[in-house]
């Protein structure tokens, strides 16, 4: 086990973009968007310094706790290799040290129903907290869809749509819709159709400057935008990362004008044909709420997604190590407080 060094970078990034559990949060160019963190990347080597695993472990300073180290959808490596696996941890053990750190906590994209990993990981010393339904209860979605393009055609993906999928789809063409790749300077429209897009579905949306952050250090090669015209006019966007044989759907936005238009069926589709045509495997639609119910108000957001032939994903939750349990505790009573407040001030200021 050792700590990845600049001059490790090139293989790194190779070893990533070849590995089956490759996900573009375990990258170094996502790790230089999200500069409010610091990045460490633990690895795992054979005797003839081939990278077998590896864990990308971000930390960051939680006022009057501590360190807490957090990985987004590691570790990569073959998750039933118990060497690597304890490797990675006790890289992890020694980081904690480095930084003084109370937890690790790790959200890997790995299936609740995986019990040998479970079995695997508990024998590491990791605890998993696998209760959660809802988006805010963890940081990654642990529900989402997945769409199998592996060596699929664009018929044999488009013909196992829902029937109202591909009927909005045409629908969007038929009426006009026009989709164009958009360039950094296109991230000022789509930035203001999500603003409008989160005040109509109540959420926080992220900066322009933070899109833009994005599109320097991921476009081309790994992130792209699109955009959805009509008569000329943007009324709605998505973008989506590409990395090794995979592609996610990160965000999207929609104006409230022309949404009977269905520019966001002709978005995906055209996305999801890219990624065929680029020898992708898997198309992720990402996250939605585990509550599986029509009265619920995500559900609409389920309905899309399910639409597009995916499938519905539960990922196994948090795997975390508590290397201070007290404070742990402590700091996760807090974070709930924190939360209830947050919900309660909504609630108020909605009702002003």
């Amino acid at each position: 086990m050792r700590l990845l060094t600049e001059k490790d970078k090139t293989k790194y990034k190779e070893f990533l973009e070849k590995h089956p559990r490759c996900n573009f949060q375990q990258s170094l160019e996502w790790g230089e968007v999200k500069t409010n963190w610091r990045k460490e990347v633990i690895l795992s080597e054979d005797e003839n310094g081939n990278i077998k695993g590896s864990l990308c472990v971000w930390i960051r300073k939680i006022p009057i706790f501590g360190n807490l180290m957090y990985s987004a959808r590691g570790p990569v490596c073959d998750i039933y290799d118990e060497k690597v696996i304890r490797d990675l941890t006790e890289g992890a053990g020694a980081l904690a040290k480095k930084y003084k750190a109370f937890v690790l906590r790790i959200e890997p994209d790995i299936l609740k129903s995986d019990t040998k990993f479970r079995e695997i990981a508990e024998n590491a010393g990791y605890k998993i907290k696998d209760d959660s339904k809802d988006f805010k209860d963890e940081i990654q979605p642990r529900f989402v869809f997945q769409l199998d393009i592996k060596g699929k055609t664009e018929d044999e993906v488009f013909s196992n749509f829902h029937s109202k999928t591909r009927y909005n789809i045409r629908l969007a063409n038929k009426k006009g819709v026009v989709i164009k790749e958009g360039t950094k300077a296109d991230l000022k429209d789509f930035h203001d159709i999500m603003v409008e897009t989160g005040k109509r579905d109540d959420f926080i949306i992220r900066s322009l400057d933070y899109f833009e952050k994005m599109y320097d250090y991921l476009a081309p090669n790994h992130m792209k935008l699109l955009m959805a015209y009509h008569e000329d006019k943007p009324i709605a966007g998505i973008i989506p990362i590409l990395y090794g044989k995979k592609t996610w759907y990160l965000y999207g936005a929609s104006s409230n004008s022309h949404r009977n238009l269905m520019p966001n069926y002709l978005l995906q589709w055209t996305m999801i044909k890219e990624a065929i045509q680029n020898g992708h495997e898997v198309y992720d639609f990402r996250g939605v709420s585990g509550v599986v119910d029509e009265n619920h108000p995500q559900y609409g957001l389920y309905r899309f997604k399910k639409g597009f032939g995916a499938e519905f994903t539960e990922f196994i939750g948090e795997v975390y190590m508590p290397y201070k349990p007290v404070i742990y505790k402590l700091y996760k009573l807090a974070e709930k407080t924190f939360r209830s407040l947050r919900t309660l001030k909504k609630k108020l200021t909605q009702k002003k």
